[in-house]
């Protein structure tokens, strides 16, 4: 027997708590590697792709990987630069005062990659993030005030 699909309204609120748990970490990632109206334009344009196949984005393993790849793929083509896993787990870490776990929660990995990824960015010289004058990764990210501590498979 085939499952029904959930009611139109448990999507809609399930997409808007995505949507919540998401965006200020996608726009303050965008915003740091590109101009503000690209940075905009990217995040709308990806949460209109996610919000018009949400049905099939939930069948995905794990959406915030399959979201994240779609992100950044989108951030890349913008810039005109692809930058590794350690290279964007160094950004949200070390420039948006993400912490270990929300990087995981909204990239849709492990913890444990997460951690792995920053001890090779380390490792390795970092590219330049775009800098603005006078602010924070903490201002950026709004209100949330996350902690800031010490492709699909390219997180998974």
């Amino acid at each position: 027997m085939k499952p029904t699909p959930p009611a139109a309204a448990v999507l809609t609120t399930a997409f808007y708590a995505f949507y919540d748990l998401h965006h200020p970490a996608y726009h303050a990632y965008a915003a740091a590697r590109l101009s503000r109206e690209e940075a905009r334009l990217s995040v709308t344009q990806l949460f209109d792709l996610i919000a018009s196949n949400w049905t099939w984005v939930m069948t995905e393993r794990c959406p915030s990987a399959w979201a994240w790849a779609e992100h950044t793929q989108a951030v890349a083509r913008r810039a005109g630069h692809t930058s590794t896993p350690a290279e964007d787990a160094a950004l949200l870490h070390d420039h948006l005062c993400l912490s270990i776990d929300r990087i995981a929660t909204i990239t849709g990995t492990e913890s444990a990659r997460v951690t792995a990824l920053l001890a090779a960015a380390r490792r390795t010289p970092q590219p330049a993030v775009r800098k603005r004058s006078g602010t924070c990764g903490r201002a950026r990210l709004g209100a949330l005030n996350w902690s800031c501590g010490g492709s699909l498979g390219r997180w998974v």
